[in-house]
């Protein structure tokens, strides 16, 4: 069968997963990089090896790591996302630090103020807009822009970077090479910038805080600053788009959200769970052997979890492809065990301000095509590239 991973459409990548999953909740296969892997496609072997102290990252990793120099995986790996304990513990810690639930809680008025401004716009385009490039892309790269602290001018650089850098696979070696030096130039002229001026941002916080004697490296920050602005407005991006798209082609949810609005935090769970921004989570290996069902993992094969597979798992999920917005909350589509997404309050929190939003202003909002929308190819992000609505 095609790779799920390279179908530009939803419904066949779906239909890709669920035929996977039926068959087995682990696979022996190779994956459309040329990599064998074993692929878990079922929700309990998932969330079991997610929190197995054997599954573990492989440190300095990285796209096209036979041409990329050292420096420059340094530069984008030193993070937690690709850390294990002792250094993941003591990265989360420091990052955490400065990362706070409060500090999130205190973005909702301006998240507010962001969506209010972009909604404006749309209405004054009137007809017919593309959702992404209207509202669900500006929402999130301005809430984790001016969060980190980066300017406005820079920020159609970064999305321009960060869409082949996290989707690397599907790009030649020195697209990605060429796109991530220029990020890693940019975020540590930021750095620099701070150190001397520093600001109420993230940013300046990261690079103060401390744990004892202990700080974030030159190395950490930039991987950091990378994984945060990448995290924090690839996934939310699609968190929005595919939401939107779900609850349009399923009106019946529509409309019950927009009796009951006090379900939207749980529609938004359901989201996540029906059509998440995610594939698949980083790759992981096993550092020894793994008894897991019938199969054995042995050390060092790689383990790839497919999220999308996951949480609609028939053995899960009662009538897992349909979108219920009533459903009890339960999905990985933040990951799992120690690795879980740090950012997650973040997301849910613009996830529900774009949604309730949106539809507050636009209650007659209807596709503007019956087609399947093109989807991004690549591993990791789940990501509807373009979808055209009429308010």
């Amino acid at each position: 069968m095609t790779s799920p991973y390279l179908e530009t459409s939803g419904t066949k990548r779906h239909a890709g997963f669920a035929e996977l999953g039926a068959k087995a909740p682990l696979h022996r296969l190779t994956l459309f990089t040329g990599v064998p892997v074993w692929l878990v496609t079922g929700y309990a072997e998932t969330r079991e090896l997610l929190a197995h102290p054997d599954v573990v990252r492989s440190e300095l990793d990285g796209p096209h790591r036979d041409e990329v120099t050292d420096e420059l995986i340094a530069s984008l790996e030193q993070h937690m996302l690709s850390a294990n304990p002792p250094d993941h513990t003591r990265l989360r810690k420091l990052v955490s630090a400065a990362f706070t639930r409060r500090r999130i809680e205190q973005l909702e008025p301006r998240i507010l103020e962001i969506a209010a401004g972009l909604l404006d716009e749309m209405a004054a385009a009137g007809g017919e807009v593309d959702l992404v490039d209207s509202y669900s892309y500006p929402l999130p790269i301005t809430v984790i822009s001016e969060l980190i602290g980066i300017p406005a001018i820079r920020r159609d650089d970064f999305r321009r970077w960060s869409s082949v850098v996290v989707n690397a696979a599907v790009h030649p070696a020195e697209v990605y090479i060429e796109a991530a030096t220029a990020m890693v130039m940019f975020i540590r002229e930021l750095i620099e910038d701070k150190r001397v001026s520093p600001s109420n941002d993230l940013l300046s916080d990261l690079i103060a805080v401390r744990d004892g004697g202990d700080r974030l490296s030159p190395d950490e920050l930039t991987s950091m600053v990378y994984l945060l602005l990448a995290a924090g407005h690839e996934t939310t991006v699609s968190l929005i788009t595919n939401g939107v798209h779900a609850l349009l082609r399923n009106p019946d949810q529509l409309a019950l959200l927009k009796a009951e609005p006090e379900r939207l935090p749980a529609a938004v769970e359901e989201l996540l769970r029906y059509d998440g921004p995610l594939q698949a989570a980083i790759p992981y290996i096993a550092k020894a052997p793994i008894e897991i069902g019938w199969h054995v993992i042995a050390p060092g094969e790689v383990i790839v979890f497919a999220l999308l597979a996951a949480n609609r798992d028939a053995g899960k999920f009662e009538q897992p492809d349909r979108l219920d917005i009533t459903r009890e909350a339960s999905h990985v589509a933040f990951g799992h065990g120690i690795h879980h997404c740090l950012g997650a309050p973040l997301a849910r929190l613009e996830g529900r301000i774009a949604l309730g939003m949106l539809f507050d202003r636009f209650p007659g909002l209807e596709l503007a095509a019956d087609d399947d929308p093109i989807r991004s190819q690549g591993l990791l992000i789940n990501a509807i590239t373009r979808l055209p609505v009429r308010l």
